[in-house]
């Protein structure tokens, strides 16, 4: 059986990139029948298409702004997701709320990482405000998505030393480097349970 993988972005895809790559490996294609499908973003300008582009994979773009509400958006994308068959919803960077329904629709198979070791720090500007409360420790989590934000099951985190001087940016591209490991390790335990 196929495990197809949809993967929604919104910007440069870096753990996209990094779940794309892993996913070429022998292991995930003839153990776990795992293929990245598709990428489909919010923005037509996101970097991350080009690369999916680049490595033959199918890419839509829908553009929020186009839709009269959050519903309506939600309801084109599930029509989208939904023709590739997905075993796994994965979010790389998706800056889009989620409606109710779209998550329940896709219960137990939407995964998201966020920029935080979670439950601290839900939301945006993570590392700003880690730095700002003096935090020693940094990360980032993946986890199910919930209809309540950046809330879920936790089902994989990476720790990240805060150092002295450390500014957002900095600590943003260390934490960065342990999502591409952590990400698609997540997500072939995923489809490891799914043989």
């Amino acid at each position: 059986m196929n495990k197809n993988i949809v993967i929604l972005i919104s910007g440069s895809g870096s753990n996209m990139a990094a779940i794309v790559k892993a996913s070429r490996n022998r292991h995930w294609q003839q153990r776990l029948g795992a293929q990245v499908v598709a990428v489909i973003s919010n923005k037509a300008n996101a970097a991350g298409l080009v690369f999916a582009r680049d490595h033959q994979i199918a890419t839509a773009v829908f553009d929020h702004k186009a839709f009269a509400s959050r519903e309506a958006f939600d309801a084109a994308l599930m029509v989208e997701i939904d023709r590739h068959e997905p075993a796994l919803v994965v979010l790389a960077g998706f800056m889009r709320i989620l409606t109710p329904g779209f998550v329940q629709h896709y219960e137990d198979r939407l995964i998201n990482i966020h920029p935080s070791l979670l439950p601290a720090f839900t939301g945006l500007n993570t590392h700003q405000r880690a730095l700002d409360m003096g935090c020693k420790f940094a990360g980032a989590t993946v986890h199910r998505v919930t209809a309540e934000l950046d809330h879920g099951e936790i089902l994989d985190q990476a720790v990240v030393p805060v150092l002295p001087g450390d500014t957002a940016q900095a600590l943003a591209e260390r934490v960065l480097t342990q999502e591409h490991i952590m990400y698609p390790r997540a997500v072939e335990r995923l489809l490891t349970r799914m043989v």
